[in-house]
Order: structure tokens, then sequence, then C-alpha cells
């Protein structure tokens, strides 16, 4: 079983959406920035008030985290369909439903509304072309194992 190419494949295309994301919103062409709002939901879990530098150093661990496991998960599920691991089809298959829940279940879970419109009305399209980013890292990296 691929555990340690889905591991290093999520935190690498983890650590690749999370640049994106985080400098795309310090640029201002993205209105939200991944890592924040992944801190943003630690520190309201927490009872915490709400601190910019502190939630991007809440949200790295935590955004690296869930990337590791979406590409563990990637890799696990492939294994027992007993599928290609590196198959454009499949990840683009996989990543699109990462996209779906991350519009209809994290980010109201996060408090950012559905579709994350409470971050801005355009938000959906933001995270498409983020985990079209995640989508090309996890392939590049399995790729390359």
């Amino acid at each position: 079983m691929p555990l340690f190419e889905g591991v290093v494949s999520g935190l690498t295309a983890g650590i690749l959406m999370g640049l994106i994301s985080h400098a795309g919103f310090k640029a201002g062409i993205f209105t939200s920035s991944i890592l924040i709002i992944d801190g943003m939901f630690a520190q309201q879990r927490a009872g915490l008030k709400y601190n910019e530098q502190e939630a991007i150093l809440f949200g790295i661990p935590i955004h690296l985290f869930t990337s590791v496991s979406f590409g563990l998960a990637y890799a696990v599920l492939i294994s027992i369909l007993k599928l290609e691991l590196v198959n454009v089809l499949l990840i683009a298959l996989y990543v699109f439903m990462l996209w779906l829940s991350m519009l209809f279940v994290a980010l109201p879970i996060a408090g950012q509304g559905f579709l994350g419109r409470r971050l801005g009305p355009v938000t959906w399209l933001e995270q498409l072309a983020l985990h079209i980013v995640y989508g090309i890292g996890l392939w590049g990296a399995l790729y390359f194992f």
C-alpha cells in the first residue's frame, strides 16, 4: 500500500496550496487565506479572540495535517480499489470532491457560510483555483515517486 507516497504527496500539495493561498491573499488576489480560515476555526473553538498572526500559526499545522490526511486517504482509497495511483482523471475527480466538501461542509462548519459567502462572493472560485493547485501538487508528487 502506497502510504508513504500518500503522506508525502499530500504534504507537498498542501504546502503548495497554502503558500499560494496566503500569498494570493496578501497580494490582494484572493479575499481569504486558507491558513487564516483554518486558524480562525481553531481560535473560535478554543474560545480565543481573533488575532491574524496567531490564526496563521494555528492554521499552518491544521492545514498541513488535513492536506496529509487527504493525500493519505487518496492513496488508501486507490489501493483498496486497486486502481492506478498516478492517474490524472482519478486525481481530478478526487480533488473535485474535496472542493465540493470544502464549499458545502468545511467552510460552513468553520463559520464562513454556505460556499464561503462570508469571505466574499467569489470564494467558491478561489477555492476551485486552490484545489486545482492541490491536485497538481498531488499529481506531481505522486508522479515523482
